[in-house]
């Protein structure tokens, strides 16, 4: 097709052209899922893999899904185990930490109707704290030890959370990268 001034306009350049504009925008939507408390990296990667279907030019070697499925799956430990292990060193029982890993969940279910959302992540904070508190001070623990507890458990979640988060912008970089 020629345009009035002369110059060649190859429709199949602009078509891949939207087509990788379309992926890389999924790929931060998707991203951005983290704010709801969403397995955002897990959908990260449902995307890649439509992409490489998709597009068989946009290659995704068999050591790269390794590495990303890994990132991904390490990721979710991370968050788990970052909550465990702050709650438990800041004094948490084991059913203290059960009970922040818990209200962490249920914070996140009940926060997702406040601000279009966005209330899943500060309600899971909050939750992590709020479990752990009422079974520290359900097994009689005296307030200022639940306290300390909650707050390992509140701190964990957070650093937990910043490693997923992490974790997701690496894959989000690979993912761009085969656009």
């Amino acid at each position: 097709m020629v345009s009035r001034r002369g110059r060649n306009h190859k429709p199949e350049k602009m078509m891949a052209l939207l087509a990788s504009s379309l992926f890389c925008l999924l790929l931060v939507l998707a991203f951005a899922t983290h704010l709801f408390s969403l397995p955002s990296n897990w959908l990260l990667l449902l995307i890649i893999a439509g992409w490489a279907a998709w597009q068989p030019e946009a290659h995704v070697s068999l050591a790269r899904w390794i590495f990303l499925l890994g990132l991904a799956a390490a990721a979710e430990v991370m968050e788990f185990l970052g909550q465990y292990w702050s709650a438990g060193k800041y004094g948490a029982s084991k059913a203290g930490n059960w009970g922040s890993l818990a209200g962490a969940i249920i914070g996140a279910f009940l926060g997702i109707p406040f601000f279009f959302g966005l209330g899943a992540l500060p309600c899971a904070l909050a939750g992590a704290y709020g479990g752990c508190l009422l079974v520290e001070l359900w097994r009689k623990r005296p307030l200022y030890e639940a306290k300390k507890a909650a707050t390992g458990a509140l701190l964990g979640k957070i650093w937990g959370f910043a490693g997923k988060i992490a974790a997701g912008a690496v894959i989000l970089y690979q993912g761009i990268q085969l656009a």
